[in-house]
Protein backbone atom coordinates (compact mmCIF):
# COMPACT_ATOMS: atom_id res chain seq x y z
CA UNK A 1 0.00 0.00 0.00
CA UNK A 2 2.83 2.11 0.91
CA UNK A 3 4.10 2.06 -2.47
CA UNK A 4 1.07 2.28 -4.63
CA UNK A 5 0.56 5.92 -2.65
CA UNK A 6 4.01 6.94 -3.10
CA UNK A 7 3.74 5.73 -7.05
CA UNK A 8 0.44 7.33 -7.42
CA UNK A 9 1.97 10.55 -5.91
CA UNK A 10 4.63 10.85 -7.74
CA UNK A 11 2.61 10.05 -10.71
CA UNK A 12 0.35 13.16 -10.20
CA UNK A 13 3.07 15.43 -8.80
CA UNK A 14 4.51 15.09 -12.21
CA UNK A 15 1.60 15.73 -14.28
CA UNK A 16 0.83 18.56 -12.74
CA UNK A 17 -2.36 17.21 -10.86
CA UNK A 18 -3.89 16.86 -14.31
CA UNK A 19 -4.03 12.80 -13.76
CA UNK A 20 -7.52 12.90 -14.48
CA UNK A 21 -8.66 15.14 -16.73
CA UNK A 22 -9.44 14.66 -20.24
CA UNK A 23 -12.39 12.51 -20.16
CA UNK A 24 -16.29 13.32 -19.68
CA UNK A 25 -17.02 11.14 -16.74
CA UNK A 26 -17.54 12.06 -13.27
CA UNK A 27 -14.38 10.35 -12.19
CA UNK A 28 -12.46 12.33 -14.86
CA UNK A 29 -11.57 16.10 -13.29
CA UNK A 30 -8.52 17.99 -12.36
CA UNK A 31 -8.66 18.10 -8.82
CA UNK A 32 -9.08 21.27 -7.33
CA UNK A 33 -6.74 23.66 -5.04
CA UNK A 34 -7.25 25.83 -2.09
CA UNK A 35 -10.32 27.47 -0.68
CA UNK A 36 -13.12 29.66 -2.75
CA UNK A 37 -14.38 32.92 -1.90
CA UNK A 38 -17.97 33.04 0.04
CA UNK A 39 -19.83 35.07 -2.25
CA UNK A 40 -17.64 34.70 -5.25
CA UNK A 41 -20.46 33.63 -7.74
CA UNK A 42 -23.94 33.87 -8.39
CA UNK A 43 -26.08 31.98 -5.80
CA UNK A 44 -27.81 30.68 -9.43
CA UNK A 45 -24.48 28.64 -10.02
CA UNK A 46 -22.35 28.71 -6.81
CA UNK A 47 -20.33 25.64 -7.25
CA UNK A 48 -16.55 25.89 -8.37
CA UNK A 49 -16.37 21.95 -10.15
CA UNK A 50 -13.16 20.42 -11.41
CA UNK A 51 -13.75 19.87 -15.07
CA UNK A 52 -15.02 22.06 -17.95
CA UNK A 53 -17.30 19.45 -19.05
CA UNK A 54 -19.14 19.37 -15.72
CA UNK A 55 -22.25 22.18 -15.80
CA UNK A 56 -24.57 22.82 -13.27
CA UNK A 57 -27.83 24.08 -13.27
CA UNK A 58 -30.78 25.25 -11.19
CA UNK A 59 -33.93 22.82 -10.88
CA UNK A 60 -35.56 24.17 -7.97
CA UNK A 61 -35.71 27.22 -6.06
CA UNK A 62 -37.17 28.02 -2.76
CA UNK A 63 -39.52 31.00 -2.52
CA UNK A 64 -39.06 32.08 1.02
CA UNK A 65 -42.69 34.08 1.13
CA UNK A 66 -43.95 30.39 0.53
CA UNK A 67 -46.90 31.93 -1.83
CA UNK A 68 -47.39 29.06 -3.51
CA UNK A 69 -46.61 26.38 -0.93
CA UNK A 70 -45.42 25.29 2.15
CA UNK A 71 -41.75 25.09 1.97
CA UNK A 72 -40.01 25.82 5.55
CA UNK A 73 -36.86 25.29 3.90
CA UNK A 74 -33.29 23.30 4.99
CA UNK A 75 -33.67 21.05 1.66
CA UNK A 76 -31.32 17.96 2.65
CA UNK A 77 -31.36 14.19 1.29
CA UNK A 78 -32.44 13.12 -2.13
CA UNK A 79 -33.95 10.27 -4.29
CA UNK A 80 -35.76 9.13 -7.23
CA UNK A 81 -38.17 6.51 -7.41
CA UNK A 82 -35.71 3.81 -8.29
CA UNK A 83 -38.20 1.41 -9.03
CA UNK A 84 -41.84 1.23 -9.83
CA UNK A 85 -43.98 2.53 -12.20
CA UNK A 86 -42.70 5.41 -13.91
CA UNK A 87 -38.95 4.78 -12.32
CA UNK A 88 -36.78 7.84 -12.27
CA UNK A 89 -38.46 10.53 -12.91
CA UNK A 90 -39.44 12.04 -9.70
CA UNK A 91 -37.06 13.73 -7.35
CA UNK A 92 -37.50 13.75 -3.30
CA UNK A 93 -35.75 15.70 -0.77
CA UNK A 94 -36.95 16.63 2.32
CA UNK A 95 -37.04 19.89 4.94
CA UNK A 96 -34.77 19.43 7.88
CA UNK A 97 -36.56 22.23 9.70
CA UNK A 98 -38.74 22.44 12.71
CA UNK A 99 -41.92 22.09 10.83
CA UNK A 100 -40.26 19.21 8.60
CA UNK A 101 -41.84 18.15 5.07
CA UNK A 102 -41.23 16.13 1.85
CA UNK A 103 -41.19 18.10 -1.72
CA UNK A 104 -41.22 16.21 -5.40
CA UNK A 105 -39.22 17.28 -8.78
CA UNK A 106 -40.90 15.78 -11.49
CA UNK A 107 -37.59 15.72 -13.38
CA UNK A 108 -39.41 15.69 -17.21
CA UNK A 109 -41.75 19.34 -16.30
CA UNK A 110 -39.43 20.57 -13.24
CA UNK A 111 -41.84 21.21 -11.29
CA UNK A 112 -42.02 21.20 -7.54
CA UNK A 113 -44.47 20.24 -5.16
CA UNK A 114 -44.50 19.48 -1.33
CA UNK A 115 -46.59 16.54 -1.05
CA UNK A 116 -46.41 16.62 2.70
CA UNK A 117 -45.70 18.60 5.31
CA UNK A 118 -45.85 18.21 9.69
CA UNK A 119 -49.45 19.90 10.61
CA UNK A 120 -47.61 21.51 13.41
CA UNK A 121 -44.30 23.14 14.21
CA UNK A 122 -41.84 21.73 16.86
CA UNK A 123 -42.53 21.07 19.90
CA UNK A 124 -45.95 20.34 19.68
CA UNK A 125 -46.80 16.90 20.01
CA UNK A 126 -48.44 16.92 16.73
CA UNK A 127 -44.62 17.72 14.81
CA UNK A 128 -42.44 16.23 12.66
CA UNK A 129 -39.02 17.73 13.36
CA UNK A 130 -35.74 17.87 11.13
CA UNK A 131 -36.06 14.96 8.19
CA UNK A 132 -32.67 14.16 6.85
CA UNK A 133 -32.67 11.09 5.51
CA UNK A 134 -33.99 10.28 1.52
CA UNK A 135 -34.61 6.60 0.92
CA UNK A 136 -36.27 4.72 -1.68
CA UNK A 137 -36.90 1.17 -0.66
CA UNK A 138 -36.86 -2.68 -2.40
CA UNK A 139 -40.63 -2.63 -2.60
CA UNK A 140 -41.44 1.26 -4.07
CA UNK A 141 -41.83 3.23 -1.19
CA UNK A 142 -39.85 6.37 0.36
CA UNK A 143 -38.59 6.67 3.68
CA UNK A 144 -37.33 9.61 5.74
CA UNK A 145 -36.72 10.27 9.57
CA UNK A 146 -36.21 12.66 12.12
CA UNK A 147 -32.34 14.16 12.83
CA UNK A 148 -33.62 14.79 16.52
CA UNK A 149 -33.28 12.53 19.95
CA UNK A 150 -33.21 12.93 23.52
CA UNK A 151 -30.07 12.40 25.64
CA UNK A 152 -30.29 9.63 27.74
CA UNK A 153 -33.06 10.52 31.13
CA UNK A 154 -33.85 13.85 29.45
CA UNK A 155 -36.80 14.76 30.97
CA UNK A 156 -39.36 15.05 28.98
CA UNK A 157 -38.28 12.16 26.85
CA UNK A 158 -38.40 13.66 22.93
CA UNK A 159 -41.20 12.28 21.04
CA UNK A 160 -38.94 12.92 17.96
CA UNK A 161 -36.40 10.31 16.66
CA UNK A 162 -38.74 8.34 14.62
CA UNK A 163 -38.67 6.98 11.29
CA UNK A 164 -41.29 7.37 8.48
CA UNK A 165 -42.70 5.67 5.61
CA UNK A 166 -44.43 7.28 2.49
CA UNK A 167 -46.54 4.38 0.97
CA UNK A 168 -47.34 5.99 -1.86
CA UNK A 169 -45.34 8.32 -2.83
CA UNK A 170 -46.23 9.20 -5.95
CA UNK A 171 -49.93 9.76 -5.41
CA UNK A 172 -51.24 13.18 -5.56
CA UNK A 173 -50.48 15.69 -2.27
CA UNK A 174 -54.18 15.06 -0.53
CA UNK A 175 -53.78 11.52 -1.09
CA UNK A 176 -50.03 10.76 0.61
CA UNK A 177 -50.55 8.87 3.22
CA UNK A 178 -47.49 8.26 5.75
CA UNK A 179 -46.63 5.88 8.55
CA UNK A 180 -44.42 5.88 11.71
CA UNK A 181 -42.34 2.70 11.80
CA UNK A 182 -42.26 2.24 15.48
CA UNK A 183 -40.18 -1.48 15.49
CA UNK A 184 -37.04 0.97 15.02
CA UNK A 185 -35.15 2.34 18.29
CA UNK A 186 -35.42 6.00 18.42
CA UNK A 187 -32.22 7.87 17.18
CA UNK A 188 -31.29 10.98 15.72
CA UNK A 189 -31.75 9.93 12.15
CA UNK A 190 -29.35 10.90 9.34
CA UNK A 191 -28.15 7.95 6.18
CA UNK A 192 -30.27 4.99 5.81
CA UNK A 193 -28.90 2.35 3.36
CA UNK A 194 -30.43 -1.38 1.93
CA UNK A 195 -28.25 -4.00 1.46
CA UNK A 196 -28.86 -6.83 -0.80
CA UNK A 197 -30.66 -9.13 1.62
CA UNK A 198 -32.53 -5.65 2.67
CA UNK A 199 -31.09 -5.01 6.11
CA UNK A 200 -31.91 -1.49 6.74
CA UNK A 201 -28.87 0.06 7.97
CA UNK A 202 -29.12 3.47 10.21
CA UNK A 203 -27.14 5.73 12.89
CA UNK A 204 -27.70 7.89 15.74
CA UNK A 205 -26.06 11.36 14.39
CA UNK A 206 -24.22 12.24 17.72
CA UNK A 207 -20.81 11.90 19.51
CA UNK A 208 -20.15 8.77 21.05
CA UNK A 209 -22.81 7.19 19.62
CA UNK A 210 -23.68 4.14 17.37
CA UNK A 211 -24.29 2.58 13.86
CA UNK A 212 -27.21 0.06 13.67
CA UNK A 213 -28.48 -2.59 10.88
CA UNK A 214 -32.54 -3.75 11.62
CA UNK A 215 -32.98 -7.40 9.66
CA UNK A 216 -36.68 -7.65 8.74
CA UNK A 217 -38.69 -10.97 9.46
CA UNK A 218 -39.72 -10.65 6.31
CA UNK A 219 -37.10 -9.33 4.36
CA UNK A 220 -38.68 -9.86 0.51
CA UNK A 221 -41.79 -8.10 1.57
CA UNK A 222 -43.94 -6.10 -1.16
CA UNK A 223 -44.79 -3.46 1.51
CA UNK A 224 -43.47 -1.61 5.14
CA UNK A 225 -46.97 -3.18 7.07
CA UNK A 226 -45.19 -6.28 6.04
CA UNK A 227 -41.36 -5.51 6.33
CA UNK A 228 -41.79 -3.75 9.48
CA UNK A 229 -44.03 -5.86 11.30
CA UNK A 230 -41.23 -7.89 12.77
CA UNK A 231 -37.77 -7.79 12.71
CA UNK A 232 -34.41 -7.74 14.87
CA UNK A 233 -32.02 -4.49 16.07
CA UNK A 234 -28.36 -4.67 16.27
CA UNK A 235 -25.75 -2.52 17.25
CA UNK A 236 -21.91 -2.67 15.70
CA UNK A 237 -19.57 -3.65 18.09
CA UNK A 238 -15.22 -3.79 16.95
CA UNK A 239 -13.54 -5.74 18.77
CA UNK A 240 -14.91 -5.94 22.51
CA UNK A 241 -16.43 -2.04 21.80
CA UNK A 242 -14.18 -0.38 24.42
CA UNK A 243 -11.80 1.50 22.06
CA UNK A 244 -13.56 4.66 20.24
CA UNK A 245 -13.94 4.40 16.31
CA UNK A 246 -11.91 1.34 16.30
CA UNK A 247 -11.23 -0.52 13.19
CA UNK A 248 -11.12 -4.54 12.74
CA UNK A 249 -13.19 -7.65 13.09
CA UNK A 250 -16.72 -7.00 14.22
CA UNK A 251 -20.14 -8.08 15.07
CA UNK A 252 -24.00 -7.25 15.33
CA UNK A 253 -24.79 -6.88 18.81
CA UNK A 254 -28.60 -8.14 19.27
CA UNK A 255 -30.96 -5.53 20.94
CA UNK A 256 -33.78 -7.11 20.61
CA UNK A 257 -35.24 -10.25 19.74
CA UNK A 258 -36.25 -11.45 16.13
CA UNK A 259 -39.63 -10.08 16.57
CA UNK A 260 -38.65 -6.89 17.53
CA UNK A 261 -39.30 -7.40 21.20
CA UNK A 262 -36.52 -5.43 23.47
CA UNK A 263 -34.48 -7.82 24.81
CA UNK A 264 -34.26 -7.78 28.94
CA UNK A 265 -31.69 -4.92 30.25
CA UNK A 266 -32.46 -2.52 27.02
CA UNK A 267 -33.31 0.85 27.62
CA UNK A 268 -37.06 1.57 26.98
CA UNK A 269 -38.64 5.10 27.03
CA UNK A 270 -42.13 6.50 26.68
CA UNK A 271 -42.78 9.28 24.89
CA UNK A 272 -44.91 12.40 25.55
CA UNK A 273 -47.56 10.71 22.94
CA UNK A 274 -47.46 7.79 24.99
CA UNK A 275 -45.53 5.37 22.39
CA UNK A 276 -42.86 2.86 23.67
CA UNK A 277 -39.49 2.25 21.94
CA UNK A 278 -36.14 1.32 22.62
CA UNK A 279 -33.73 3.94 23.46
CA UNK A 280 -30.83 3.97 20.93
CA UNK A 281 -28.67 6.46 22.21
CA UNK A 282 -28.94 4.70 26.16
CA UNK A 283 -28.85 0.87 25.17
CA UNK A 284 -25.51 0.50 23.49
CA UNK A 285 -23.87 2.21 26.46
CA UNK A 286 -25.13 -0.85 28.84
CA UNK A 287 -22.34 -3.81 29.33
CA UNK A 288 -24.58 -6.49 27.92
CA UNK A 289 -25.46 -4.22 24.83
CA UNK A 290 -22.02 -2.50 23.70
CA UNK A 291 -21.79 -1.01 20.90
CA UNK A 292 -18.48 0.75 19.66
CA UNK A 293 -19.03 4.53 19.78
CA UNK A 294 -18.50 7.24 16.80
CA UNK A 295 -18.30 10.56 16.94
CA UNK A 296 -21.10 11.57 14.81
CA UNK A 297 -21.86 8.92 12.39
CA UNK A 298 -24.26 10.89 10.00
CA UNK A 299 -24.29 9.72 6.01
CA UNK A 300 -24.56 6.04 4.78
CA UNK A 301 -23.85 4.31 1.57
CA UNK A 302 -23.47 0.62 0.11
CA UNK A 303 -21.04 -0.18 -2.74
CA UNK A 304 -21.37 -3.63 -4.50
CA UNK A 305 -18.22 -4.82 -5.65
CA UNK A 306 -18.60 -8.21 -9.06
CA UNK A 307 -17.51 -10.84 -6.54
CA UNK A 308 -20.83 -9.95 -4.72
CA UNK A 309 -19.28 -8.79 -1.56
CA UNK A 310 -20.69 -5.46 -0.33
CA UNK A 311 -19.19 -2.27 1.80
CA UNK A 312 -21.10 -0.08 3.80
CA UNK A 313 -19.41 3.45 3.91
CA UNK A 314 -20.35 5.40 6.97
CA UNK A 315 -19.18 9.59 7.34
CA UNK A 316 -18.42 10.41 11.04
CA UNK A 317 -18.05 13.93 11.16
CA UNK A 318 -16.25 15.29 14.85
CA UNK A 319 -13.31 13.72 14.09
CA UNK A 320 -12.86 13.98 9.96
CA UNK A 321 -12.86 10.16 9.46
CA UNK A 322 -14.83 8.26 6.80
CA UNK A 323 -14.97 4.41 7.82
CA UNK A 324 -16.02 0.96 5.77
CA UNK A 325 -17.39 -1.87 6.79
CA UNK A 326 -17.23 -5.13 4.74
CA UNK A 327 -21.11 -7.07 5.20
CA UNK A 328 -19.55 -10.23 4.05
CA UNK A 329 -16.67 -10.48 6.58
CA UNK A 330 -17.44 -7.96 9.28
CA UNK A 331 -14.46 -6.29 9.37
CA UNK A 332 -14.11 -2.48 9.59
CA UNK A 333 -12.12 -0.21 8.29
CA UNK A 334 -11.06 3.19 7.79
CA UNK A 335 -11.62 4.65 4.53
CA UNK A 336 -10.53 8.10 4.44
CA UNK A 337 -9.34 11.17 6.77
CA UNK A 338 -6.51 13.48 7.23
CA UNK A 339 -3.72 11.16 6.44
CA UNK A 340 -5.12 10.50 3.43
CA UNK A 341 -3.25 11.72 0.19
CA UNK A 342 -4.62 14.41 -1.77
CA UNK A 343 -4.44 13.89 -5.35
CA UNK A 344 -3.27 17.31 -6.12
CA UNK A 345 -0.45 17.60 -4.07
CA UNK A 346 0.97 14.14 -3.75
CA UNK A 347 0.34 14.86 -0.11
CA UNK A 348 -1.57 14.15 3.03
CA UNK A 349 -4.81 16.22 2.79
CA UNK A 350 -4.25 17.40 6.16
CA UNK A 351 -7.03 20.46 7.31
CA UNK A 352 -8.28 20.80 4.01
CA UNK A 353 -10.33 17.92 4.56
CA UNK A 354 -12.95 18.92 7.33
CA UNK A 355 -16.47 17.52 8.57
CA UNK A 356 -17.40 14.84 6.22
CA UNK A 357 -21.04 14.62 6.59
CA UNK A 358 -22.90 13.64 3.32
CA UNK A 359 -21.53 10.35 0.88
CA UNK A 360 -22.77 9.52 -2.84
CA UNK A 361 -21.64 6.60 -5.07
CA UNK A 362 -21.55 7.06 -9.31
CA UNK A 363 -22.36 5.01 -11.74
CA UNK A 364 -18.49 4.05 -11.54
CA UNK A 365 -18.52 3.09 -8.13
CA UNK A 366 -16.72 5.65 -6.79
CA UNK A 367 -17.70 7.26 -3.72
CA UNK A 368 -17.69 11.05 -2.68
CA UNK A 369 -17.70 12.72 0.25
CA UNK A 370 -19.86 16.20 1.32
CA UNK A 371 -18.27 18.50 3.86
CA UNK A 372 -20.28 20.03 6.35
CA UNK A 373 -18.81 23.44 6.17
CA UNK A 374 -20.11 27.31 5.03
CA UNK A 375 -19.60 28.34 1.86
CA UNK A 376 -16.13 29.65 0.98
CA UNK A 377 -14.61 26.73 2.52
CA UNK A 378 -17.06 23.59 1.86
CA UNK A 379 -15.82 21.21 -0.31
CA UNK A 380 -16.71 17.95 -2.25
CA UNK A 381 -14.04 14.97 -1.95
CA UNK A 382 -13.94 12.45 -4.91
CA UNK A 383 -12.58 9.29 -2.84
CA UNK A 384 -10.05 6.67 -5.27
CA UNK A 385 -10.12 2.87 -4.21
CA UNK A 386 -8.97 1.42 -7.17
CA UNK A 387 -8.51 -1.85 -5.47
CA UNK A 388 -11.71 -1.87 -3.83
CA UNK A 389 -10.18 -2.62 -0.05
CA UNK A 390 -12.11 -0.25 1.86
CA UNK A 391 -8.97 2.13 2.20
CA UNK A 392 -8.74 5.03 -0.30
CA UNK A 393 -5.58 5.30 -2.03
CA UNK A 394 -6.37 9.32 -2.11
CA UNK A 395 -9.34 12.07 -2.33
CA UNK A 396 -9.20 14.95 -4.71
CA UNK A 397 -11.73 18.34 -4.13
CA UNK A 398 -14.16 17.87 -7.05
CA UNK A 399 -16.45 20.74 -6.34
CA UNK A 400 -16.31 23.56 -4.07
CA UNK A 401 -19.30 25.87 -3.18
CA UNK A 402 -19.22 29.47 -2.35
CA UNK A 403 -22.90 30.71 -1.35
CA UNK A 404 -22.91 32.37 1.61
CA UNK A 405 -23.61 30.79 4.72
CA UNK A 406 -24.17 27.44 3.23
CA UNK A 407 -23.53 24.06 2.51
CA UNK A 408 -24.08 21.24 -0.15
CA UNK A 409 -26.11 18.34 0.94
CA UNK A 410 -27.85 15.44 -0.62
CA UNK A 411 -25.73 14.63 -3.21
CA UNK A 412 -27.24 11.77 -5.65
CA UNK A 413 -25.68 10.41 -8.76
CA UNK A 414 -28.94 9.46 -10.96
CA UNK A 415 -29.36 5.79 -10.88
CA UNK A 416 -30.74 6.10 -14.54
CA UNK A 417 -28.33 9.17 -16.07
CA UNK A 418 -25.01 7.85 -15.18
CA UNK A 419 -23.54 11.55 -16.47
CA UNK A 420 -26.48 12.89 -13.77
CA UNK A 421 -25.84 14.12 -10.12
CA UNK A 422 -28.15 16.41 -8.26
CA UNK A 423 -27.35 18.51 -5.08
CA UNK A 424 -28.80 21.01 -2.76
CA UNK A 425 -27.28 24.08 -1.54
CA UNK A 426 -29.27 24.16 2.04
CA UNK A 427 -29.66 26.95 4.54
CA UNK A 428 -27.82 29.66 2.66
CA UNK A 429 -27.57 33.73 4.85
CA UNK A 430 -30.02 34.44 1.88
CA UNK A 431 -32.99 31.56 3.17
CA UNK A 432 -33.10 30.43 -0.55
CA UNK A 433 -32.24 27.11 -0.85
CA UNK A 434 -31.61 25.65 -4.14
CA UNK A 435 -31.70 21.91 -6.10
CA UNK A 436 -28.64 21.54 -8.65
CA UNK A 437 -28.48 19.16 -11.68
CA UNK A 438 -24.88 18.47 -12.50
CA UNK A 439 -24.06 16.85 -15.53
CA UNK A 440 -21.11 15.60 -17.77
CA UNK A 441 -21.64 15.44 -21.46
CA UNK A 442 -21.78 11.66 -22.14
CA UNK A 443 -24.13 8.94 -20.11
CA UNK A 444 -22.36 5.21 -19.59
CA UNK A 445 -23.98 2.50 -20.90
CA UNK A 446 -26.11 0.85 -18.52
CA UNK A 447 -24.56 -1.82 -16.47
CA UNK A 448 -20.54 -0.43 -17.55
CA UNK A 449 -20.01 -0.83 -13.65
CA UNK A 450 -23.19 -0.01 -12.47
CA UNK A 451 -24.90 2.36 -10.10
CA UNK A 452 -28.35 1.17 -8.53
CA UNK A 453 -27.90 -1.19 -11.43
CA UNK A 454 -25.27 -2.50 -9.03
CA UNK A 455 -23.10 -0.15 -7.51
CA UNK A 456 -20.69 -2.65 -8.98
CA UNK A 457 -16.91 -1.59 -9.52
CA UNK A 458 -14.42 -4.64 -9.84
CA UNK A 459 -13.35 -7.27 -7.51
CA UNK A 460 -11.85 -6.58 -4.00
CA UNK A 461 -8.11 -7.47 -3.48
CA UNK A 462 -8.28 -8.59 0.05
Amino acid sequence: MMLKKLSLAIGLVLAGSTAFAGGTSFEDFTPLVGDTVAGSLPESAPFVLSSPHFSQINIATRDVTQANRFDSGNWDMHTVNENGPQAGRFLFTVFETGQAGIQRTDLRTMQTETIWHSPSASPALDSHKSFDASRWTPWGSFLTAEESWSDPAAVPTSHYGRLFEVVNPLAAPADIVIKHRDILPRVSHEGLAFDKKNNLYFIDERNDSHIFKFTSANPHADNGDDFFAAGQTFVLRVGDGTVEEATGAATWVPLTDMNGVPLPGAVVVTDPNGLTAIDGRATPNLPAFLGTNFDRPEDLEIKTLKNGKQMLFVATTTNNKVFSIDLRNDVVKLFADQNTMDMATGQPVGSAFKSPDNLAIDADGNIYIVEDQPGGFEDTWFAKDDNNDGVAEAVGKWASLTTVGAEATGLYFDPFKSNTAYINVQHPASKVDRTFMITTPCQKTKGDNGHHYGHHKGHDND
